[in-house]
């Protein structure tokens, strides 16, 4: 059976586990919704994402200096206790996170944060494209659904893959600490300088 990119999303939503989980989730049990959660339960991920709605307001604010002070990164990422805060684990995360920063160049922290103007503008690249390359029109919708998808994963801190492991993205490595830590973590906001850009070129989000 085709696991679809709806299907993916439903079952993240319901769990809070990452796309790859999901994916991997609904691959081994054929599609079947149910199965899939109690796949994620057996591996210790869902129970993990039930601690998303947790209220997560210690944690750190991680400052990184990339290229000899070419990249500035400064990121917050929460927790629910100063003990956790002060983890090993948590702040490894921290710092992880703001060297996925330097090196992504996002611009967004969830998918939920892009404008619907940028995501309009991509939409009319895509159609524009298509038809200037001849692409039959019965298949634009499709080209069209899957560059933004692609745009999503390229500006979207969590949607991007780890820089030290591309089979998981940076919400799956969150997930990994939430399961390990047992408390909900979550990236409040950032901002990334580069060295020789204009302040109205520098993006921050939060």
């Amino acid at each position: 059976m085709e696991i679809t990119t709806q299907m993916i999303k439903e079952l993240r939503e319901a769990t809070g586990v990452g796309i790859l989980d999901c994916r991997e989730a609904l691959t081994q049990a054929g599609g079947d919704f149910d199965k899939a959660v109690d796949f994620l339960r057996e591996k210790g991920l869902a129970r993990a994402a039930k601690r998303a709605n947790r209220e997560a307001s210690d944690g750190v604010l991680e400052l990184y200096s990339h290229g000899d002070g070419r990249v500035g990164v400064m990121v917050e990422v929460n927790c629910e206790t100063d003990f956790v805060a002060r983890s090993e684990g948590f702040r490894n995360l921290a710092h992880e996170i703001a060297l996925q920063i330097a090196a992504g160049a996002p611009e967004f922290v969830n998918a939920e944060d892009i404008p619907e103007a940028h995501l309009e503008r991509e939409r009319q690249v895509a159609r524009n494209r298509a038809k200037e390359e001849g692409k039959p029109e019965n298949i634009w919708d499709k080209i069209v659904e899957g560059r933004v998808e692609k745009y999503r994963d390229e500006v979207c801190l969590l949607r991007q893959p780890y820089i030290r492991d591309e089979s998981k993205t940076i919400q799956d490595l969150i997930g990994e600490q939430v399961a390990a830590l047992g408390e909900n973590i979550l990236v409040r906001r950032f901002v990334r300088w580069e060295r020789g850009e204009h302040a109205e070129d520098m993006e921050a989000t939060e």
